[in-house]
């Protein structure tokens, strides 16, 4: 049980940097990634980024995914092919869907951001920060997305996830670190004592300070 998410996400970063990355990059899922994020990049010295992802849901029933969108230099869409082949319907039916995704990304990197482009991952070990897994979705969507962009390695760290998923998703990085991968797992906030949402307005704060303080020290 992690008393919140920073305090989970300094015990991440004691294993992240044990490893010793080369030419790292934090990646941070929003919103509830950020304060986990946080303490990895601070101790690896690292740039910290936004993986920012939205999913494009089936017609009629948007909960479930027919794929995502991916932020990044070049925009990523992963698609679920058995979900869209048993439903008949193909990528093309979903270029509207794709194109306000995009739209909402961009908005979202605005508001986060102030617009700042994303960092180039080409070269770099992206180290994949979120505050835990559930289904693994929309993670599986971000590491499929960068895996395109010619990273050096690409990393996944996360406080907790089912055990089930954790192993799943460990063939789609390079390495995977977490803290606990329980097999009886019922949300990811009951590994927290504290687990109240995190706002834009923090999200902003947080990301805003983070860069001021790189900038400080160069």
């Amino acid at each position: 049980m992690f008393d919140n998410r920073e305090a989970a996400g300094r015990l991440l970063a004691e294993k992240v940097a044990a490893a010793e990355p080369e030419n790292p990059l934090v990646l941070a899922l929003p919103r509830g990634g950020v304060p986990v994020a946080l303490p990895v990049a601070k101790a690896l010295g690292a740039p910290l980024d936004l993986a920012l992802v939205r999913k494009i849901g089936m017609p009629g029933n948007p909960e479930l995914a027919a794929g995502a969108v991916v932020d990044g230099g070049a925009r990523e869409v992963v698609f679920n092919d058995e979900v869209l082949g048993y439903a008949g319907l193909t990528q093309a039916d979903f270029a509207g869907a794709v194109e306000e995704k995009l739209k909402e990304i961009e908005a979202r990197r605005e508001r986060y951001l102030g617009g700042r482009r994303p960092e180039k991952i080409a070269g770099r070990t992206a180290i994949v920060v979120d505050d835990g897994i559930a289904t693994g979705a929309t993670v599986r969507a971000v590491l499929q997305a960068l895996r395109k962009r010619g990273p050096l390695e690409i990393w996944l760290a996360v406080p907790v996830g089912p055990q089930e998923v954790i192993w799943q998703i460990r063939g789609m990085t390079d390495r995977l670190i977490f803290l606990s991968a329980p097999r009886d797992f019922y949300a990811v906030g009951a590994h927290y004592r504290e687990f109240g949402q995190v706002s834009d307005e923090e999200v902003v704060q947080m990301m805003r300070s983070y860069r001021n303080s790189e900038g400080s020290e160069t």
